[in-house]
């Protein structure tokens, strides 16, 4: 099922309304979708690189949009978003992910998590959903979607668009460690600053 809904992504980067069919991959991988919009992103920016700029907002903002719906799935139909954080295996964590909020250390640790899920391989979408389940705040989960969203199809579309097909070749030999190990950087980077400034306070 998974090879069949790839190809079937990679076959629509090629159409010619391939951005609308961009923003609809975008939005719904956000929520229950399995396969993330680089698959599409890559060789649009490849074949239309004076666009790159538009098709790394159009996946930016579609996606957040789309965690949006995840996240209210979580908050409003509970038996739907279990059945989804079922399917990627994460049923059973729902009660560590609640439990991870009831002290301000959790609250940040979760900003990191949710950080990570959008920038990283994780599946951002069971984040999403686990957000709206626990009644995350939502100003601050579309803040941090929009950052790490945008910096990981920024980073897509403009090496796409630098470095062609190499970058192609990359990121499949490579690709899941290497958003890893920069999200985790990031998300180190901002604890320390974060313990800077508390031991300043």
């Amino acid at each position: 099922m998974f090879n069949t809904l790839y190809k079937k992504c990679l076959n629509l980067a090629a159409h010619k309304s391939s951005k609308y069919y961009l923003a609809l991959v975008s939005f719904v991988e956000s929520s229950f979708f399995p396969i993330p919009p680089d698959v599409m992103v890559i060789p649009m920016v490849i074949s239309k690189k004076k666009d790159f700029i538009k098709i790394f907002f159009i996946a930016t903002i579609f996606s957040v949009l789309g965690g949006l719906l995840g996240y209210f799935l979580g908050a409003f139909f509970f038996d739907i978003a279990v059945q989804i954080m079922s399917f990627y295996g994460y049923e059973d964590k729902l009660s560590e992910l609640k439990y991870n909020l009831i002290n301000s250390e959790g609250f940040y640790a979760w900003l990191g998590i949710l950080f990570l899920a959008g920038f990283t391989p994780l599946p951002y979408k069971v984040f999403t959903i686990a957000s709206g389940l626990i009644s995350f705040n939502i100003l601050i989960f579309i803040l941090i979607s929009l950052i790490s969203r945008g910096l990981r199809f920024f980073m897509v579309s403009y090496l796409s668009y630098k470095f062609g097909d190499l970058f192609t070749k990359f990121m499949d030999k490579q690709g899941s460690k290497w958003f890893s190990s920069i999200g985790l950087l990031i998300v180190i980077i901002g604890i320390i600053i974060y313990l800077i400034f508390k031991s300043n306070v």
